[in-house]
């Protein structure tokens, strides 16, 4: 990759008066952030994983970062933004389109710092993402039914209040912010052969390979996108892919990358991978499993890649940014016990039996024989091409592992029973 690119410029004036180009964020742009920032974010830990360089082949670094107040990186490009604002800018106020860590970050140090900060979030935005916008100061403006729609609202309220425009990534200021998430992995850790690092915009790849190019101009910088979202992956290959889905990763769910960012990354990004759906899912579990901390499918993403490609990064030290933690409690509980169906200690087996006494009772025997723990059992009898005396009967239960299951089904089919594993898609 690391090529030139004839990428559109943005429309983003970056308050310089022209539209950004690489050559607006240096190493000494992101060590200038870190000064300013200093004190008012968490420099968070970065520590070595024992476990998971056991698992990938890798000796793997992780980059903590969603261990920031507002739980995510975004804290450190908004905070840099608001911090270079004039007097006449910060008493207007700043103004963004965000559903997600960009909003609560810019809301939290606005607000500390007395800037009134407002947020349009598309109509569909989650309540649960308002709320936290709001309990950090932000005033948010409810507009649109796509991400769009509220951008385009988002600059309609610019250019009328006289506002300030704070991009989620395609800004300097916000990228140089972003990097100094590398400065402090540097700092912890000088040999690292490679940092793969999550995509969306692009802010914060942008931000951290300016400084690996700096510091370490041969070391790997990889990027990693979602499966459903390949915008930048697109881009920077030049292929048509389409953008969309239910993703885990909706941190990283970006259906157009910046112009100034995707500049950036086509000089000094080697490489951009994308990971599946199951592949995030099984790295939110394995961070939660392993290192006990709470981390979204976007803070998975480098995880995932990892996990996916053993034999590229095999014998490597990667460092691996945590980027975010801010995930539904609902949408993560689904996400561990799918990750349980995936191994095989939870299962969900369709008996067919006859609907007659003692039949689901001689059925329990063999459960109890075999030491596996029924959780919930569903009887239908209505709605299923059986005879009316016919009935099939789901049984969820819990086992120690997937050996142990496969001789439950095994010892149900020599009984003569009809058996089928309904299988996790």
């Amino acid at each position: 990759m690391r090529s030139a690119m004839n990428a559109p410029h943005s429309s983003l004036s970056s308050r310089t008066g022209h539209a950004p180009t690489p050559a607006d964020l240096t190493i000494d742009d992101v060590r200038a952030a870190a000064e300013r920032i200093a004190g008012a974010v968490v420099k968070t830990p970065m520590m070595h994983s024992r476990t998971l360089s056991e698992i990938t082949g890798a000796q793997i670094w992780l980059k903590f970062e969603n261990l920031q107040f507002t739980a995510a990186y975004k804290e450190r490009g908004a905070l840099n933004a608001l911090l270079q604002l004039t007097e006449e800018q910060r008493s207007r106020g700043v103004i963004a389109a965000s559903a997600g860590n960009h909003s609560q970050g810019l809301s939290y140090h606005g607000t500390r710092l007395g800037v009134p900060v407002t947020i349009v979030m598309p109509r569909t935005t989650p309540t649960v993402k308002v709320m936290q916008t709001e309990s950090v100061g932000g005033n948010v403006v409810l507009e649109g039914e796509t991400f769009d729609e509220a951008y385009a609202h988002a600059c309609e309220l610019e250019k009328e209040r006289g506002l300030t425009f704070v991009h989620p990534f395609d800004d300097p200021h916000v990228a140089a912010g972003a990097g100094t998430v590398a400065l402090e992995m540097f700092e912890e850790k000088d040999d690292l052969d490679c940092i793969v690092t999550p995509i969306g915009g692009g802010g914060l790849i942008s931000g951290m390979a300016t400084v690996a190019r700096a510091l370490k101009p041969d070391m790997e910088v990889v990027g990693v996108q979602a499966g459903l979202f390949p915008s930048m992956f697109a881009r920077i290959k030049g292929e048509d892919r389409d953008c969309g889905g239910d993703t885990l990763a909706e941190g990283i769910a970006v259906k157009r990358p910046g112009d100034f960012t995707s500049q950036v990354i086509a000089d000094k990004v080697d490489d951009i991978l994308l990971v599946d759906e199951p592949s995030l899912e099984k790295a939110v579990s394995l961070l939660l499993q392993i290192e006990k901390t709470v981390v979204e499918g976007a803070g998975s993403a480098g995880l995932a890649a990892v996990l996916d490609n053993p034999e590229r990064f095999a014998g490597k030290s990667v460092g691996l940014v945590l980027c975010g933690g801010n995930i539904d409690t609902r949408l993560l509980a689904n996400v561990l016990l799918r990750d349980l169906a995936r191994q095989g200690r939870l299962a969900r087996l369709r008996v067919t039996l006859q609907d007659r006494p003692g039949a689901l009772f001689r059925v329990m025997r063999l459960f109890n024989e075999h030491n596996v723990n029924i959780i919930e059992i569903y009887h239908q009898r209505i709605f299923t091409t059986l005879p009316a005396k016919g009935l099939i009967t789901d049984i969820e239960c819990e086992a120690r592992d997937a050996e142990q299951v496969d001789k439950l089904v095994a010892a149900l089919r020599e009984a003569q029973y009809k058996v089928q594993v309904v299988e996790l898609n």
